[in-house]
């Protein structure tokens, strides 16, 4: 499935955190890698405390050096330095695309605490708004260093939308590589975390509300039998889980507790003030978790 995975670098060891699992995924897939960094225009001498590469030769030097020490030898793997000063790394990440085809972009969340990731967004959230290739965001341990990447559990985060079920199909390819087990889950919120309209709306209504939230539970377990009965069918060991509360803090638990190696979601790729309206729950659960996150983006309408 994955041929191509690129990892944008920008010179710190916290950007350093995606590197165990692009050697991970490009072993089980046997794809290659891209290092790739793009020179910003008025680059800052630090990021978050750290050294921030300024020029295209140090970039390339560093490229050159990390090819060599994070992956083994099996491994191809590419450098490329986009040397022309850029003032969106992002969207110069995002125009790359054509140009490399890679198929999914493997970086790391600065994790710069939940108000900032709300108001001014990641270049890793802005990557997956701006683009059309998964992104796997990975997190420093609590050290600041890489953590090690393994993958025998895969959550599976499920709402009963036809879109979003496109994240089951890139699951199931990651756990056939892997030899990894599914685990799907589907929330359903409770009266209390109801939010917006939908709020408003149980309170005019409230025994009407908590029996249309009973009812999308049984139909939630019914879409699960389906879907498990033809999981198991075809050689997949997988279970399925119906919880009840709030959709995003009930996913990054359930990630937690049951120490999965990955979440795979599907998402139309919100980010900022973009996001905090609309309330999304691939980017609250971005905050709250530090479980790597591979979010596979929705066709635009």
């Amino acid at each position: 499935m994955f041929k191509h995975i690129l990892v944008p670098l920008d010179g710190s060891v916290l950007a350093e955190a995606a590197l165990p699992a692009a050697a991970f995924l490009a072993a089980r897939f046997d794809a290659r890698v891209t290092l790739f960094h793009v020179v910003e225009k008025n680059a800052p001498s630090e990021v978050h405390g750290q050294p921030h590469l300024r020029n295209a030769e140090d970039a390339a030097t560093y490229l050159q050096l990390l090819a060599q020490r994070a992956f083994p030898p099996e491994i191809t793997v590419d450098r490329h330095v986009h040397a022309t000063e850029a003032d969106d790394v992002a969207g110069s990440i995002v125009a790359h695309a054509d140009e490399l085809e890679h198929d999914l972009v493997v970086m790391c969340s600065h994790g710069r605490g939940q108000a900032l990731h709300l108001f001014l967004g990641s270049i890793a959230q802005k990557v997956i708004a701006m683009g059309a290739r998964p992104v796997l965001i990975t997190h420093p341990d609590e050290q600041g260093g890489a953590p090690p990447f393994a993958c025998h559990n895969i959550l599976v985060p499920l709402d009963g939308e036809p879109g979003h079920a496109e994240a089951l199909p890139v699951s199931e390819e990651i756990a056939r590589a892997c030899d990894a087990a599914l685990r799907l889950v589907m929330v359903v919120p409770r009266f209390a975390s109801l939010s917006g309209a939908e709020k408003a709306s149980g309170r005019m209504l409230p025994a009407t509300t908590a029996r249309i939230l009973e009812m999308a539970s049984q139909d939630a377990r019914e879409i699960f039998r389906e879907q498990l009965e033809s999981l198991h069918r075809r050689g997949f060991t997988a279970s399925a889980h119906v919880l009840r509360g709030d959709p995003a803090k009930t996913i990054a638990k359930a990630a937690d507790n049951a120490r999965v190696d990955i979440i795979v979601l599907a998402t139309h790729g919100k980010t900022g003030m973009e996001a905090f309206w609309a309330g999304s729950v691939t980017h609250r659960v971005c905050t709250l978790t530090k479980v790597p996150l591979l979010l596979v983006p929705l066709e635009r309408a």
